[in-house]
């Protein structure tokens, strides 16, 4: 049917900014308001000021939202392997019943994003899907279709019963996994609830689950706004940064440079490598780092000099770091469909990163960048050759891409086609 009127849409997601999943959102609730509908955005935390809707208004409400929290950590401390995958993995036992919230209540549709750390349980996800409204979900990792972890890596139980999970310090074949598994396999079969992916790649996944069989699994990217990332003057930008306008620089960001996840150790060795490769290129060539650096020996005997940004918040700060660089380098080993190469490319920046999950659908190899094996350091360093003496015309295709495939109206009028279908 057509649409003869504005939608009223409300999403659920934890946060209002922090993490790529509530980014991500917001960006959508943004494309959706422009194209005319009313969008409430409701989340458990919120940082700033706009227009989202903190389910913790009151000093009350914020206590039991942190209880919920404590409570979601606790639970599972007695069944994690060790404290290095303490946040791999949600139970989803507490959260919240939003049902009658009045934003709910009234919507046509209801969109849910990332909802852990207390915010929605499975059961009252459950409660959502009661209401007999069109529930669409986009998911930004795998924990809707597994048995509690959010990446499974190479491990394939979420296509049968989960069990035996690594993440667990006793794995077995009815473990806590397993048992989470039989409360998403019986309380998220229900024919009003509507898959969205960021990625083919996920997509592929979430189809090949138990608990997600017979769903309808659609895969929409991200959105962009393309006027507020957009390239720059590199000089101008490095100036504005306080890096040396005569010099390259290869980006690298992660909330925590140190996390595994993230590959730095990888970058590591790929640098050394090109550095001898190229002595001459190396001594104008710098690492600029956006993020939190928590071990500093990880930095130790890097063969490029370093400029670190620490956090950044502001997105204008942000743009300036991709106008000023010469490529983004992204060697993580698990990822779903970055904002942050998404944001490089619309700012005109060629990426680099590893043949991991929707990594390869964005960056077209020796087209807009470069796609390296997954896991081999020498790859990544040969696709720093390849793009530094290319970075112009590489960039060019990269601002192209993003134009045609994520840009905020493009993604919103797909979300609106897909809605449409169960109205």
């Amino acid at each position: 049917m057509s649409l003869d009127r504005p939608l009223k849409i409300v999403l659920l997601s934890y946060h209002n900014h922090n993490g790529g999943a509530a980014i991500a959102c917001g960006r959508l609730r943004d494309a959706l308001e422009k194209a005319g509908h009313h969008v409430k955005l409701l989340v458990q935390e919120k940082s700033g000021e706009d227009a989202s809707i903190s389910l913790a208004s009151s000093p009350w409400k914020k206590w039991l939202a942190f209880l919920r929290f404590v409570a979601e950590r606790l639970y599972f401390a007695r069944f994690e392997r060790d404290k290095s995958i303490r946040f791999l993995f949600n139970p989803g036992i507490f959260g919240q019943d939003i049902s009658q919230h009045p934003a709910v209540q009234e919507a046509d549709i209801i969109h849910v994003h990332w909802v852990n750390f207390g915010f929605l349980s499975i059961h009252t996800i459950e409660k959502l899907l009661l209401l007999n409204k069109p529930v669409f979900w986009t998911l930004h990792d795998m924990w809707t279709f597994t048995g509690g972890c959010h990446h499974s890596g190479t491990c394939l139980g979420y296509e049968q019963a989960c069990g035996n999970c690594k993440f667990l310090a006793k794995p077995e074949p009815q473990d806590l996994s397993n048992q989470l598994w039989v409360q998403k396999f019986k309380q998220f079969h229900y024919p009003n609830l509507h898959i969205i992916t960021c990625s083919d790649w996920l997509g592929n996944r979430a189809k090949s689950s138990s608990i997600l069989q017979g769903a309808n699994i659609k895969t929409i990217a991200n959105a962009i706004d393309i006027e507020i990332f957009q390239p720059g003057d590199a000089t101008q930008a490095k100036i504005s940064l306080g890096l040396h306008p005569d010099k390259q620089y290869l980006l690298f960001v992660a909330m925590r440079v140190s996390a595994p996840e993230k590959g730095f150790s990888y970058l590591k060795t790929a640098l050394q490598q090109w550095a001898e490769e190229h002595p001459d290129l190396a001594q104008q060539t710098e690492l600029l780092i956006v993020g939190e650096i928590s071990d500093p020996d990880i930095m130790q005997s890097l063969a490029l000099h370093i400029h670190t940004l620490g956090k950044v918040q502001d997105v204008a700060t942000m743009i300036l770091a991709y106008q000023a660089s010469d490529m983004f380098i992204t060697p993580s080993l698990e990822e779903n469909l970055p904002n942050t190469i998404m944001e490089a490319m619309a700012c005109g920046t060629p990426c680099l990163g590893f043949q991991v999950g929707g990594i390869p659908e964005m960056i077209d190899h020796q087209s807009n960048g470069y796609v390296a094996q997954k896991l081999q350091a020498a790859d990544l360093c040969q696709g720093i050759s390849y793009i530094l003496p290319r970075s112009q015309a590489l960039g060019l295709e990269a601002r192209k891409k993003v134009a045609s495939h994520y840009e905020a109206s493009i993604i919103a009028q797909k979300h609106l086609l897909f809605y449409q279908t169960c109205l």
